[in-house]
């Protein structure tokens, strides 16, 4: 299992009930992704089956497909390769748009089972950590909302109808699966300077932990300004990541 531990712009604030961190792990992946992939796609076109296909196919074979695959834009093959992650120490507010993502499949921390005995974590914009009177009024704000919570749940009123009094600063955990195809999309998207700053932080560990295991497909992946002109149009951050080797 591989895990990636990515801190936010103020991780150097510390309070008892912030997290400030995305905690990301790769818990599993199709073994050898590359390969799967390349035979998916090879099997359209040849004589043998997938399981001699995988067992005879050269490595530098496998790397002509795949750059046949990443040039012409034929992704259905990409679909073959399948990435599980844990990802700990976020807010409901980032798993909202994370859901947004449908071609990928999601367990997450129920608030409807689990009920919180005792405050929990909120995780906190930088935005508001840097100024010490909006940290405060939320840090208070989100202290009054739990307390209401727990006279609930101590009213005898159930967990799934307390939780309604939850912010969505509220820290969850949730476990993703994609498989390639859509982490390029996912990428595309949320790695972009113009995406919320947490679910960027989210993409970005991610891709960082996909990379090594499928480095030819995953090499230029990540905000559209990495492989070309910028697709946010008028609405672009103005502000490019430097852009990614060209495929050989």
């Amino acid at each position: 299992m591989t895990r990636l531990l990515v801190f936010a712009g103020v991780s150097s604030i510390s309070a008892e009930r912030t997290q400030t961190s995305v905690d990301v792990r790769l818990l599993s992946h199709t073994p050898d992704p590359q390969r799967a992939v390349a035979v998916a796609a090879r099997l359209c076109y040849a004589p043998v089956g997938a399981a001699e296909l995988m067992e005879v196919l050269s490595d530098d074979a496998v790397e002509r497909v795949l750059k046949v695959i990443m040039t012409s834009g034929h992704f259905s093959a990409l679909e073959h390769g399948s990435y599980t992650f844990a990802v700990d120490g976020v807010s409901r507010a980032l798993t909202h748009q994370l859901v947004r993502h449908r071609l990928a499949s999601y367990n997450q921390q129920s608030q409807r089972y689990v009920a919180y005995a005792e405050e929990p974590c909120f995780i906190v914009p930088p935005a508001v950590a840097v100024n010490p009177d909006l940290r405060e009024r939320f840090d208070a704000a989100n202290l009054a909302a739990f307390e209401a919570y727990r006279d609930l749940i101590d009213a005898g009123v159930a967990a799934e109808d307390a939780r309604y009094l939850l912010p969505n600063a509220t820290e969850t955990k949730i476990v993703v699966t994609m498989n390639m195809r859509e982490l390029l999309h996912f990428f595309e998207l949320r790695c972009c300077n113009r995406a919320q700053w947490e679910i960027r932080e989210l993409a970005l560990a991610m891709l960082a932990l996909v990379e090594p295991t499928a480095p030819y497909v995953f090499m230029d992946a990540g905000a559209s300004c990495r492989r070309g002109p910028c697709r946010e149009g008028k609405m672009t951050c103005g502000d490019p990541y430097p852009k990614a080797p060209k495929r050989e």
